[in-house]
């Protein structure tokens, strides 16, 4: 197979599943040969993220990623994309492992919300615990100036109720308790933008996008970006070069 991507995946199953679902409905088709060529490593095995960044004596989940992206490297991808905000935090390890462009999501998430909003000063976050705990998406909103509101104690819980609970542990996305987070952030904690730190919250984004907040959601964005950049590849343009504007440092 020529020019296709991997999409190193499972971190959950059904989030995976909605990003491969979002590029194939995004792009443009007449005819089978239009849809896109990647192959997905849907490796539902990985340890919990959020708990080893918690507590390190917990299964380090770095080794399974190791293992993922070795194992697609070999096979020559134009690029990789890793549809987990979390698993993130070994992203530079990760990239560090071969040559292969490897965007990181988090990163474009955070640079399309500048360009996007040039007057909002300041963004709410949602995410998992892991994600807030280690400061993945803090770091690097405050690495482009911008502010951070994490809203009170009662966010959390119901975020996490909302990921686990719901979506990873029953497979269904409680549009009222979505809606009602994304309210508050809103009306009690002055986020005009809020951002979807996790997968499953962008999940739930597509299946319950009906409601009046403006949100940054990572996993519609990168399915865009990879729409566009396996599409500039395959009509002619060297991989490197067309992934070379998502790859800040």
């Amino acid at each position: 197979m020529k020019h296709f991507f991997s999409i190193i995946g499972g971190m959950g199953t059904i989030a995976t599943e909605s990003y491969v679902r979002l590029i194939n409905h995004r792009v443009k088709i007449s005819k089978d040969q239009d849809y896109l060529n990647y192959i997905l490593v849907n490796d539902a095995q990985v340890p919990d993220r959020t708990a080893y960044i918690k507590d390190h004596s917990q299964p380090n989940f770095f080794n399974a990623l190791k293992e993922d992206v070795l194992g697609q490297a070999k096979l020559g991808p134009d690029f990789m994309v890793m549809p987990c905000n979390t698993a993130h935090y070994f992203y530079d390890d990760l990239a560090a492992l071969t040559d292969v462009p490897f965007l990181h999501m988090m990163r474009i998430a955070v640079h399309q919300y500048v360009d996007q909003f040039p007057n909002s000063p300041k963004i709410g976050l949602i995410a998992t615990e892991g994600s807030i705990y280690d400061h993945l998406y803090e770091d690097e909103i405050h690495r482009v100036g911008r502010e951070v509101e994490f809203g009170g104690p009662e966010i959390q819980p119901m975020v996490t109720e909302l990921i686990y609970r719901d979506i990873k542990e029953k497979g269904i996305v409680d549009k009222e308790l979505y809606h009602e987070i994304l309210r508050k952030m809103h009306d009690e904690y002055g986020c005009d933008v809020i951002l979807l730190g996790c997968t499953e919250l962008s999940l739930a984004q597509e299946q319950a996008p009906d409601h009046p907040y403006q949100v940054i959601d990572p996993q519609s964005i990168i399915a865009d970006v990879s729409i566009e950049l396996a599409l500039a590849i395959r009509n002619g343009q060297d991989p490197r070069q067309a992934c070379q504007k998502y790859l800040y440092d």
